[in-house]
């Protein structure tokens, strides 16, 4: 029996030694726990980081994703405040919006830095920081939505002036900054007494911004405005582009976008006039796939319209190839084009100036690329290294191809004359016979004398007969 005791109270010691040494333990742990977030803590508060974002030269799409980037960072590495350094006139409406949006909702503190001036999409971005900070001898306003370019701007429509408006109001409400300033440098007819007449923009200086609450603080520098803000001693760490954001930025300039829209078109027009999916086609797709993979990456472009586009080819291609004169097909296909094209350079909030802009650019790109396409036609066969990319050699019944009937080549070098206009296709009378024609470069109108020159399958191909006796000899 005392053997029992004995191990009982044996078991019972282990059991406790066992329990305070796991109490110890856990102890040393959680002081160890409480000594790093402290320590972390401190260096946190003693120096605090933040991201510096540069908003220079035009505002774009491609600065929307620069900036989301940039504040998830800043969130991850435990910033103090991201700083928007401002010098733009200006730029795109609908990426300022993107913008706007995401620094509303951003989970950390922003500040704008206007260093020199914060005009146009500009303005909107600086009033939807929470804090903002100006320059001595900085403007700020000016933002009223404009249609056209530089030199040929002009005012936008009451639509488009109504939604950018109360987008700046909505954003000075938020930040506690004076709604009707906001809405005086979008709105001439917003009248502001004794500050801003009917009929004027809006747009203030350093000091007028901070007598009037638009601005908070003035700063000289960078540091400066972080001294001010409170961030005293910060960490300061520039963000810079990615190489893939600067390269999509190149890709949806608006210039290189156009430029984008046109070679491909043009690329798939002669290929489609000219088929054998080499050269011409090659640069086509290259240059509409790059184009439509930058307003990808900026949200933009989606499978809508990606699908819109190639629908459009497939119809302009159906037209020449299939139902050549019908022009039904052939419009289908063009409006298509225009629509996905122009539905890829407008982005949310987009106002009805920047679509009408769009659509704009879209139309003069599809003229360029015809306009190309038919001096590409007639000049490439002429120049040597044309000849190797064009098939030169007749495909003729007499060498054993039937595509072209027999009956049809009796018509070359016929001269007749056009019965219907022919846009490019139409009908003709040669030798007092009716024959479906196709004009090869440009339309020619009923009346005209035409000559036959060549039979491509089932296609009779013609051009308007010159007067001139050296021409019928060609």
């Amino acid at each position: 029996m005392d053997h029992n005791i004995r191990g009982s109270r044996h078991g019972t010691l282990s059991s406790r030694i066992g329990i305070l040494l796991l109490s110890a333990v856990t102890a040393i742990l959680v002081l160890c726990l409480g000594v790093s977030n402290a320590s972390s803590v401190l260096a946190q508060t003693s120096t605090p980081v933040v991201y510096v974002v540069p908003i220079e030269g035009m505002i774009d799409l491609g600065l929307a994703p620069f900036l989301a980037r940039t504040i998830g960072e800043a969130k991850e590495a435990g910033a103090a405040a991201v700083l928007l350094d401002i010098n733009t006139f200006g730029g795109r409406v609908d990426a300022a919006v993107a913008m706007r949006d995401t620094l509303l909702n951003s989970p950390v503190r922003t500040i704008a830095f206007v260093n020199q001036r914060a005009i146009s999409a500009g303005a909107l971005i600086a009033l939807a920081c929470e804090t903002l900070v100006m320059t001595e001898g900085g403007t700020i306003g000016a933002a009223a939505p404009v249609l056209g370019g530089a030199g040929e701007s002009k005012p936008a429509d009451e639509k488009s002036v109504s939604y950018v408006r109360k987008e700046f109001r909505a954003t000075a409400e938020v930040r506690k900054r004076p709604p009707e300033f906001a809405e005086a440098m979008v709105d001439a007819d917003v009248e502001i007494a004794e500050v801003i007449a009917k009929g004027k923009l809006l747009t203030l200086t350093t000091s007028e911004a901070l007598k009037h609450k638009v601005a908070d603080l003035m700063a000289p520098s960078v540091d400066a405005a972080l001294d001010a803000a409170g961030l005293t001693g910060a960490e300061v760490r520039y963000a810079s582009q990615t190489w893939a954001e600067t390269f999509v930025r190149f890709l949806t300039n608006p210039i290189v976008s156009s430029l984008l829209m046109s070679l491909g078109l043009l690329g798939l027009l002669v290929e489609i006039r000219t088929p054998g999916f080499a050269v011409p086609g090659t640069i086509g797709l290259l240059s509409l796939g790059l184009f439509f993979w930058g307003h990808w990456i900026v949200r933009l472009a989606g499978w809508e319209e990606l699908l819109l586009v190639a629908i459009g080819v497939l119809l302009i291609a159906l037209e020449v190839f299939v139902l050549p004169g019908t022009t039904l097909a052939g419009i289908a296909g063009v409006v298509a084009v225009v629509t996905g094209l122009g539905m890829t350079l407008v982005g949310a909030g987009a106002t009805v100036a920047v679509i009408v802009g769009a659509l704009g650019r879209v139309a003069v790109a599809l003229l360029l690329a015809m306009a190309g396409t038919f001096a590409l036609l007639r000049v490439l066969p002429r120049l040597p290294f044309g000849r190797r990319l064009v098939l030169a050699t007749g495909m003729q019944a007499d060498l054993g191809y039937v595509s072209t009937p027999e009956s049809d080549r009796r018509w070359l070098e016929r001269v007749g004359t056009s019965v219907s206009p022919l846009r490019p296709a139409g009908i003709a009378e040669i030798d007092g016979t009716r024959v479906d024609v196709v004009s090869d470069g440009g339309f020619i109108e009923a009346g005209e004398s035409i000559r036959v020159t060549r039979v491509d399958g089932n296609r009779i191909v013609v051009r308007r007969a010159s007067p001139h006796k050296e021409d019928t000899h060609e």
